[in-house]
């Protein structure tokens, strides 16, 4: 992998996962010793993570671009297009061995969440194999392209706003929806499935992301948000 390849990709799983937090300065000499590169690598990737909306032109250097309730609604209404369409064409496509694997992992969803790791690592690459699937299927790497990119917004909002174990059961439950679509061809269904779906998750988001950033709404923030409230 390409130095500035190498630091695009280092940067961004930074920022997205939280441990960069909105603010944070990037400045090319202290990132460049950081990373144990040279700066030419580094500016480059800070001109892709501009481009995509990661990072943003401060006063005197780059920072760490915020997120706010106005930026989430925004990817929501980018994902609801995008999404919507990628279900129909999983259906007209899908390989159907693919699709049944995922329905009986999504049925046993409460199994995993029971287990005692509370950043849900096995939930979420559970949800990250069914956008793979639904990737595969879809057949049109434009429309791929796209979702990738709203996706890597939307990782940041999850450590923002991280759903409790009742959302997650709901979540899974409303995949299971629209993997069944998928199985049975139903190209409407699978659309309107995941319509539904992004409703619930971008109105639980912005109750949750809404309290994190309002002290006198913390106590509300349920226990397997306490790593969430710490990055807020």
């Amino acid at each position: 992998m390409r130095a500035g390849d190498k630091a695009y990709v280092t940067l961004r799983d930074e920022i997205t996962n939280g441990d960069l937090a909105a603010g944070t300065p990037l400045g090319e000499v202290e990132q460049a010793l950081r990373l144990g590169i040279s700066r030419t690598p580094v500016r480059e990737a800070l001109r892709r993570l501009i481009s995509e909306g990661l990072a943003v032109k401060g006063a005197r250097e780059v920072v760490v671009s915020e997120v706010s309730l106005e930026n989430i609604s925004e990817l929501y209404e980018v994902r609801q297009a995008l999404e919507s369409q990628a279900a129909r064409l999983a259906a007209r496509h899908r390989d159907v061995t693919v699709f049944r694997a995922l329905l009986a992992d999504f049925a046993r969803v409460g199994d995993l969440l029971n287990a005692e790791d509370h950043t849900r690592r096995e939930y979420y690459e559970l949800v990250e194999r069914f956008d793979t699937a639904i990737d595969d299927a879809v057949g049109n790497p434009y429309l791929v392209a796209a979702m990738t990119t709203v996706r890597t917004h939307l990782a940041r909002v999850r450590h923002l706003a991280r759903s409790d174990r009742d959302r997650l059961l709901e979540a899974a439950r409303e995949h299971a929806l629209i993997v069944q679509a998928i199985i049975d061809g139903d190209e409407q269904l699978a659309a309107d499935a995941t319509h539904v779906h992004l409703y619930r998750s971008l109105a639980h988001r912005l109750t949750k992301a809404s309290a994190l950033k309002d002290p006198t709404r913390a106590e509300s923030v349920s226990p397997d948000e306490g790593d969430a409230r710490e990055t807020a």
